[in-house]
C-alpha cells in the first residue's frame, strides 16, 4: 500500500456537515431527519418518528441526501462512526452529522467506503477531533484525510473482496437475529402474550415466586476494593437482554467483607433500574456468579419457577416494566417495583419444556456467534491488510 499515491479526500468528494433543525419542529411520517443516532456503523436506520415537512425538502437540495452517501458522526463521544445510506427513500442531514458524497469519475465509492470503516480512517479522525468537553471534527478537517487511492482496478478488487466478507458478516447475523425472534416466537406459541393474558394463565407478583434483593457499590476511594478483584462485578450498563458472561469490573474478597456486596448465583436474572437511553427495565440472566451495583435488581432461583421462563418473559415485557419508573428528570425503577411486578405463572412442567427449546435454540446461537466471530476476524485481517 505504500507505493500507491495519496490524494485528499475532498479532492475527490463533497463533504458537508448539516442543518441545524429545530426539536420543537418535528414531525411524524414525513421526510426522516438522520442524526447520529441513526448510525449503526454500517448502513444508516430510518426513523420516522423524527421528521421535517415536505415543504422543507423542497425548498433545500443542500441538505438532502443520496442514496450511496457516506454519512460520519462529527461531534461526541461516537465522532468517526459512519454508516452508508442505501435508500431511495428521501432523508435530510441533521447538524454534527457529515455526509461524504464520492464524485464516481476519481474514485470508487465502496472502496472510499472500506476506507472510512477501517481503523485507520478512525484513528486520523480521533486525532483531528478538538474540543474540551466533546470531540468535534469539521468538514474542513475530513476533507483534508489523505487516502492511499491504487490503480481503479486494485481499487475494486479490494471493495469486492470487502463488500463479500462483510455480506457474510451481515448474512451471520441476520442468523443470529432470527434465532433470537425464535425464542420469543416460542414463548408467544406456547404462552400467548403475557401483557394480555388471553390464555388464562395465574398471575402472580415476582416477590411471591422469588427472592429480590440487590448490590453495592464499594468505595471507589478504597483501592482495595479494587485492585487484585476477583469477584465479577456487574454495572446496569452490562445488563443487555441477554445471558451476562463476565464482567468489565472485578471487586476484591475485601469489598466484599466490608460492603454490602454480595455474590448471586448462576441463573440470577437481573433488572436494570437505573440507566440511560433503553437501559432501564432491561434484563440478563447470570451464567456466572457475581455481585452487582445498587442499580441492579437480583431475583434469585426458586423451586417455584424456571429462570429461563421468567428471564424471557421479562424480555418480552421490558416496556411494561419500564413504563412503571418514577423520578424526576431520569426515571428509575426501585425494587418495590421489581418486587411487585406482575407475571404469568404456568405450571413448572410447561416452564420446563419451554426452558428445553430455548436451550437449544441457545445452543445453535452459541454456534453463530463462534461463525460471527471467525468471520469478524476474517474481515479485520483484510481491513489491516489492505489499509495499514
Amino acid at each position: 500500500m505504500n507505493k500507491w499515491k495519496k490524494i485528499k479526500l475532498g479532492d475527490f468528494s463533497t463533504v458537508q456537515g448539516g442543518y441545524a433543525f429545530k426539536s420543537t419542529e418535528f414531525i411524524k411520517n414525513e421526510i426522516p431527519i438522520i442524526r447520529i443516532g441513526n448510525l449503526n456503523g454500517d448502513t444508516v436506520d430510518l426513523d420516522y418518528n423524527i421528521c421535517y415537512p415536505q415543504d422543507f425538502w423542497d425548498k433545500n437540495d443542500a441538505y438532502r441526501i443520496k442514496i450511496g452517501d457516506i454519512l460520519i458522526a462529527m461531534s461526541g463521544a461516537t465522532v468517526g462512526k459512519i454508516g452508508r445510506y442505501i435508500y431511495n427513500e428521501p432523508a435530510l442531514l441533521n447538524q454534527r452529522v457529515g455526509l461524504i458524497r464520492i464524485n464516481e469519475n476519481k474514485g470508487i465509492s465502496n472502496y472510499i467506503y472500506q476506507y472510512v470503516k477501517s481503523s485507520l480512517f478512525l484513528n486520523q479522525i480521533q486525532q483531528l477531533s478538538f474540543g474540551c468537553a466533546q470531540p468535534n471534527i469539521s468538514a474542513k478537517n475530513i476533507e483534508n484525510i489523505s487516502i492511499p487511492l491504487p490503480p481503479l482496478q486494485t481499487q475494486k478488487q479490494i471493495a469486492k473482496t470487502l463488500d463479500t466478507a462483510a455480506e457474510l458478516l451481515a448474512m451471520r447475523k441476520q442468523q443470529l437475529a432470527e434465532l433470537d425472534n425464535l425464542n420469543k416466537s416460542t414463548f408467544y406459541d406456547m404462552f400467548g402474550d403475557p401483557v394480555t393474558n388471553k390464555k388464562g394463565w395465574e398471575i402472580r407478583r415476582i416477590m411471591d415466586i422469588a427472592k429480590v434483593e440487590t448490590g453495592s457499590t464499594p468505595g471507589r476511594n478504597n483501592i482495595n476494593y479494587y485492585d487484585e478483584g476477583v469477584v465479577p462485578w456487574i454495572k446496569t450498563g452490562e445488563i443487555s437482554n441477554g445471558y451476562i458472561l463476565r464482567a468489565e469490573e472485578k471487586i476484591s474478597k475485601t469489598a466484599l467483607k466490608e460492603t454490602n456486596c454480595k455474590v448471586f448465583p448462576h441463573n440470577t436474572i437481573l433488572v436494570a433500574m437505573y440507566g440511560q437511553g433503553k437501559t432501564r427495565g432491561q434484563a440478563g440472566m447470570l451464567k456466572i456468579e457475581a455481585a452487582t451495583n445498587q442499580a441492579c435488581a437480583a431475583i434469585l432461583p426458586s423451586d417455584l419457577y424456571i429462570s429461563e421462563f421468567l428471564f424471557r418473559q421479562l424480555e418480552i415485557k421490558y416496556e411494561d416494566l419500564r413504563e412503571l419508573g418514577r423520578g424526576g428528570n431520569q426515571q428509575n425503577l426501585n425494587l418495590s417495583i421489581v418486587k411487585d411486578f406482575k407475571i404469568i405463572v404456568p405450571s413448572l412442567t410447561f416452564q420446563s419444556q419451554f426452558a428445553e427449546i430455548v436451550t437449544k435454540i441457545e445452543e445453535q446461537k452459541a454456534l453463530v456467534k463462534k461463525a460471527i466471530d471467525e468471520t469478524q476476524y476474517l474481515f479485520d485481517s483484510l481491513m489491516s491488510e489492505y489499509f495499514e
